[in-house]
């Protein structure tokens, strides 16, 4: 049975995801749908990003997964569809491809079919379940379009290390108001080592000097620096919402400073 994922900035008051699962059960009768998440920000693509990264590689492969953030197509942002790591991707070449794979896909093509509407306001329901339906048919990009040979690009801010110091910033904050920042475990260690630190931000208002091991690790509205599943710095408060409660939000800058 082909496994179809969904993730999108629709939410769930009104009809869109509704609308897609019935456009995939009726061209796909025996798909299995998963939906990722329909909770992401409208057209935040970098939190979308965040999400479809961590969320793919935990699939089989031969995946098809439907990206439904940001999906309207212009001159310059197209609908392709991208063959990466034994999986199959659709969606909008707004950018969010390049933060979701780490180097160029295997396959790209630019999307070219008849959608069976005249309407062009809901590609995910009228051209992304079409293409999901021939890439199942076919195994392959195969008759969907012209082959590209790259992705509109969009870079996040990565960690930068000068004079002492780990600058890095917030890439997501989850459900829980968990604060995830771009710096990752491996660039912890290798600029760490075993020397003492300091993790400050909010404007130097805040300040942690050890990794925690779980959330646990701390009482109850006490805050803490954990790495989480996905490899990177989390700050968090234990049953508390840190992201509200330190006044942090995506951007912000959160750096990790070595004490001499």
């Amino acid at each position: 049975m082909p496994i179809i994922t969904l993730t999108s900035d629709w939410g769930t008051k009104d009809h869109y995801v509704a609308a897609v699962k019935g456009s995939i059960t009726s061209q796909i009768p025996d798909a299995v749908i998963v939906d990722i998440t329909h909770d992401i920000k409208p057209f935040d693509i970098i939190s979308a990003s965040y999400v479809i990264k961590n969320s793919y590689p935990h699939f089989p492969q031969g995946t098809i997964h439907l990206i439904g953030v940001n999906t309207e197509a212009s001159l310059e942002h197209s609908h392709i569809a991208v063959f990466h790591d034994g999986h199959y991707f659709i969606g909008t070449d707004n950018g969010i491809f390049s933060l979701v794979f780490n180097e160029i896909p295997k396959e790209i093509i630019e999307i070219d079919i008849i959608q069976d509407t005249d309407l062009f306001t809901f590609p995910s329901k009228d051209v992304f379940v079409k293409v999901a339906s021939q890439i199942i048919k076919t195994k392959s990009l195969e008759g969907l379009g012209n082959k590209k040979k790259g992705l509109f690009e969009k870079k996040l801010l990565e960690p930068v290390v000068l004079n002492g110091i780990i600058k890095g910033s917030v890439i997501y904050i989850d459900r829980y108001e968990n604060i995830i920042t771009n710096i990752t475990s491996q660039i912890f260690k290798e600029f760490v080592k075993s020397r003492p630190f300091k993790i400050k931000f909010r404007s130097m208002a805040y300040v942690i000097k050890k990794i925690s091991q779980s959330y646990g690790d701390v009482e109850p509205g006490e805050k803490l620096a954990v790495f989480g599943s996905a490899g990177y710095l989390e700050i968090a408060i234990n049953q508390g919402k840190a992201a509200s409660l330190l006044g942090l939000e995506t951007n912000d800058s959160v750096n990790v400073i070595i004490e001499e």
